[in-house]
């Protein structure tokens, strides 16, 4: 990331000369929640504040403009200033108060003129759009008025110099007179003397003022015809704006259209895609409004380049030295080892039919203002959300999705090189994010103590058990075996926070995955996920944030950089990219792709200094071989749009099994009338389920308080399957598998477990 707005550098702004309209300096401006503050240089020239990222940009390229004559000037505190105009606000921060005041008069300076100008312009009558021809015709002819009239104010002034002269020699002979017949005469000169002067000055000043009140009118014309163009400027960047966004969409429905993505890459565009990452490296102009990033100074630090087959066989006898000796294994058509390639038998085995379709999502409209007018006068807790805004899932089997692609762990599994296994770790930890990029609807908030088990041990050799075991704030504990060498826990506890626009979901927990015979332990944490057009429009999602993948057995890291969507960015959308390092930092592998569609990865032959890229930070230049496929995303099942835009897996999650536990997500009521369509019954087996969890929190409460009224120790809630310890990896305090569920399965001995449906 770069740096921080809050940080300690310089923000001096030039003091303006006497008479000048323009003041210049540094400033930080607030960007975004990853960002913050950032350092831009301000200009305030003509009535409008523009910004660039540098002084060097001014020649080229303006990030924004705001018109000082529809703003509101405010100020927050002791350095910060905050400017508004129609949608568009400018959070900005000087280095000291002094500082901080000098741009607030500036600014309230060039608001009043801008405000005097603009009425200047409303009290002229004149056309508003000037034509082409005829206004060119029109200036030049005016043009030429200005001069002649210059000219005649330079002949005036030449007359009142001569004039001026002769008057100041008849004063002087009129106080050497002495007689006075003379002195009438001297007298009579020096009126006729006096009378031209008044003429000449009188014609000068006739001609002053028609100069000026030419001027004045032309000016407001000029004035109006600039404020024209700025308007079909403002006009041509909106209808860019669309275009990008038309642009956008159309690309997004060419890249999920099911016909038209093909399922494993072709060598040329394995090597194309290589050779394109050159000139993606590349920025583009910000937009740094909140709802936009930085795309700039996003861009990674290093730049890969795909070798040639001359170049493979010319470098063969340095790829021990290039790769800290973990080539020995390597094979040129296939980044694995051969050990990762393996297939086991079990996966040969026939698998149990499973259901292929949901009934289809019932098209019933939303109206938000009868949902809102029902909530006047309720208390906030216990107002009911609708299942319209839900899917027919519950939070603890969104967590099970995770699981789509084991297969990769799996892989995984087998793989003699630590490095190779922490790739498909890697692509395993992204692929957990390509569900979600069109479910925007909520799961059901699992109620406290609900589980969810995934057997499919038969088929795939693991078996899943998830419980939630907090309820304020929501966390959910979740822990995977399986009988291919790994081992998989996590718990999960969702914050979010509204901004407005948008809303910004934070899984907070570490991920721990263990492989049994190498006893690697790989952990990790989730990116932010967010969602676009709370209020108004269409909702989609993103995510955005870094993932650091260590292997604590082994000091090994992989950083993955999951890119926020700009329309901005010549980068291809939802793009990853990725870099897996040794203990002592060399880099091995580059992985590159979507979270949304796949993940390639490519071994590092050799790697050198590159030239300096944006904010003058020198870049590594890698030579790889050619990308490999770790992850493909399934094709979404048929008709899917119809049916919350399942998985396969997806949906399996509810299909009814026998023997699963009394508090399983899949007995959830009114989960199971949403997706048989029957919402109304929903509505109210949901609210019945609320009230009763309120209930017992109550008693839990009143319970706790005659506890400690009578000197008693309270334990609380205790989740039935999970306990709490402290991590020896992490140091962090989280809930772990304690054993038995599938033995109370195995025996159908459900009578610990609360009734909560």
């Amino acid at each position: 990331m770069s740096e921080q707005g809050k940080g300690s550098a310089p923000a001096s702004a030039a003091a303006p000369a006497p008479g000048s309209d323009t003041y210049k300096g540094w400033l930080f401006k607030w960007t975004n929640y990853l960002k913050g503050y950032q350092r831009r240089w301000f200009v305030l020239s003509n009535g409008l504040l523009s910004y660039y990222r540098t002084q060097a940009e001014m020649a080229h390229t303006c990030r924004g403009t705001i018109n000082l004559a529809t703003a509101h000037i405010d100020t927050e505190d002791a350095c910060n200033i905050v400017l508004s105009s129609g949608g568009r606000t400018y959070h900005l921060k000087a280095s000291t108060e002094v500082e901080r005041q000098r741009w607030v008069t500036a600014l309230e300076l060039a608001k009043a003129k801008a405000i005097r100008m603009m009425n200047d312009q409303s009290d002229d009558s004149g056309d508003e759009e000037p034509t082409s021809q005829s206004d060119r015709s029109e200036i030049q002819g005016t043009l030429k008025i200005l001069v002649s009239k210059l000219d005649d104010l330079s002949t005036c002034n030449d007359l009142i110099a001569k004039h001026g002269a002769a008057l100041q020699r008849s004063l002087s002979e009129l106080e050497g007179l002495k007689v006075p017949v003379e002195g009438g005469e001297k007298i009579k000169a020096v009126n006729e003397r006096a009378t031209l002067f008044r003429i000449t000055s009188n014609a000068m000043i006739n001609a002053c003022r028609d100069f000026l009140d030419l001027a004045e009118t032309h000016s407001r014309r000029w004035q109006r015809a600039l404020q024209y163009e700025r308007e079909q400027r403002i006009h041509l960047e909106e209808t860019i704006e669309q275009l990008a966004k038309q642009h956008n969409s159309l690309e997004r429905a060419w890249r999920e259209a099911p016909t038209l993505v093909s399922t494993t890459p072709s060598a040329p565009t394995a090597n194309k895609g290589g050779s394109e990452r050159l000139h993606k490296e590349e920025a583009s102009d910000e937009d740094e409004n909140t709802e936009y990033f930085d795309a700039m100074e996003d861009s990674p630090e290093f730049i890969t380049v795909t070798a040639t087959e001359n170049t493979q066989h010319r470098r063969s006898s340095n790829l021990s030295g290039a790769s800290g000796g973990q080539p020995n294994h390597w094979n040129q058509d296939d980044h694995m080892s051969p050990s990762c390639n393996d297939v086991s038998g079990k996966e040969l085995q026939p698998r149990r039919q499973r259901r292929t379709h949901v009934p289809d999502k019932p098209n019933y409209s939303l109206n938000l203002w009868s949902i809102m007018k029902n909530c006047i006068g309720k208390e906030l807790s216990k107002i009911p959300m609708p299942v319209n805004f839900n899917e027919p899932l519950s939070m603890l089997q969104r967590l099970t999705e995770d699981l789509e692609y084991h297969e990769l762990l799996d892989k995984a599994a087998r793989c003699d090189s630590s490095l190779e296994q922490m790739c498909l770790v890697a692509a395993f930890s992204v692929s957990s994010y390509s569900t979600t990029v069109h479910r925007t609807a909520k799961p059901f908030n699992p109620l406290l103590g609900e589980t969810y088990e995934l057997d499919r041990q038969e088929e795939f050799g693991y078996r899943s058990l998830c419980e939630q075991v907090s309820h304020h704030p929501p966390a959910a504990a979740h822990h995977v075996i399986s009988q291919r060498g790994w081992t998989l826990w996590q718990e999960i506890t969702i914050a979010s926070k509204f901004r407005g626009k948008y809303l910004s979901i934070m899984p907070l927990g570490a991920i721990h995955l263990q492989f049994h015979s190498s006893g690697n332990h790989y952990v990790w944490r989730k990116v932010t996920s967010t969602v676009h057009n709370i209020i108004v429009g269409k909702l989609w999602i993103d995510q955005s944030g870094d993932i650091e993948i260590v292997n604590h057995r082994t000091k090994e890291t992989c950083q993955l950089k999951f890119s926020p969507y700009s329309y901005f960015s010549r980068d291809v959308p939802r793009k990853v990219t990725g870099m897996v390092a040794d203990s002592e930092g060399q880099a091995h592998y580059i992985l590159s792709g979507t979270w949304d569609d796949k993940i390639e990865s490519a071994k590092i032959i050799q790697s050198s200094r590159g030239g300096s890229g944006s904010e003058g930070k020198q870049k590594t230049v890698y030579q790889t071989l050619s990308p490999k496929l770790l992850w493909k995303k399934y094709p979404l099942p048929e008709n899917a749009e119809n049916m919350y835009y399942f998985s396969a897996l997806a949906l399996t999650l509810n299909e009814p099994e026998e023997g699963v536990g009394l508090t399983d997500s899949r007995l959830r009521p009114d989960q199971k009338l949403m997706e048989e369509g029957r919402w109304d019954e929903a509505n109210s087996e949901k609210q019945r389920l609320e009230e009763k969890q309120r209930a017992v929190r109550r008693r839990r409460e009143a319970e706790a308080s005659d506890a400690v009224d009578e000197g008693k120790e309270y334990e609380g809630y205790q989740p039935l399957w999970f306990h709490q310890r402290r991590d020896s990896v992490t140091g962090e305090t989280n809930f772990v598998y304690n054993g038995g569920y599938w033995e109370a399965k195995e025996r159908q001995d459900w009578s610990m477990c609360p009734n909560i449906f």
